[in-house]
């Protein structure tokens, strides 16, 4: 009996080692820009991952997130999801913003074993432990990573869109209601890539699409 304890124990291990948390961060980008995608992130960051310089999106310099940016893609498991300027309209901001967060989450190659979110609000998404939490972008340091990931891959998008529209100045503005960009839509009109259901754009009649 002596040996069949021990055996037993010993044939036990490595399920405990399938029982630690693999944790994904998730965050959204461009909600309330006037024009694109909305963008998500979900990241699984190494063990290795200096933590401590990871940092909400949006108190960065765009130099030090393209940093971040580089070091999160070599040390961690990574996805991006977006939903498009369509599906806004048709959807909503917040339903399209969930949907770009599932898709991320899906795109992973590992699945996590909980999910932690930036905001109050969780996508629909069967047989995944998601978890909302406000300011996680602040407090956590994979949903920081999956802020930066976000952000950076929809400016980069942004910054293509500009070059193809000029006189908007997305480059500057990514399609937020500036007084610039604001001014730009009155006198150019409208385009393809703005958010058709938001306001001033949804009171405006004249379209260049």
């Amino acid at each position: 009996m002596g040996r069949f304890k021990k055996n037993k124990t010993k044939n036990n291990r490595p399920k405990f080692k399938n029982l630690m948390r693999i944790t994904a961060g998730v965050d959204e980008v461009g909600r309330g820009s006037l024009i694109g995608p909305v963008y998500a992130a979900a990241v699984i960051l190494n063990k290795s991952v200096n933590s401590k310089i990871l940092k909400d999106s949006k108190v960065l310099t765009k130099e030090k997130r393209k940093i971040l940016y580089n070091y999160i893609k070599r040390n961690s498991i990574w996805a991006t999801g977006k939903a498009s300027v369509k599906e806004i309209d048709k959807i909503n901001i917040l339903q399209a913003s969930l949907l770009a967060m599932k898709r991320a989450i899906k795109k992973l190659k590992k699945k996590p074993s909980q999910v932690l979110i930036d905001g109050n609000q969780i996508p629909d998404l069967k047989n995944y432990n998601l978890k909302a939490i406000i300011k996680a972008d602040q407090k956590i340091p994979s949903v920081s990573a999956a802020s930066i990931i976000a952000k950076v891959t929809r400016d980069n998008l942004i910054r293509t869109l500009a070059k193809k529209n000029k006189g908007y100045n997305w480059d500057q503005n990514f399609g937020y209601g500036t007084k610039q960009h604001l001014k730009a839509i009155k006198k150019i009109g409208v385009t393809k890539h703005h958010r058709k259901t938001f306001s001033p754009i949804s009171k405006l009649s004249k379209h260049n699409i």
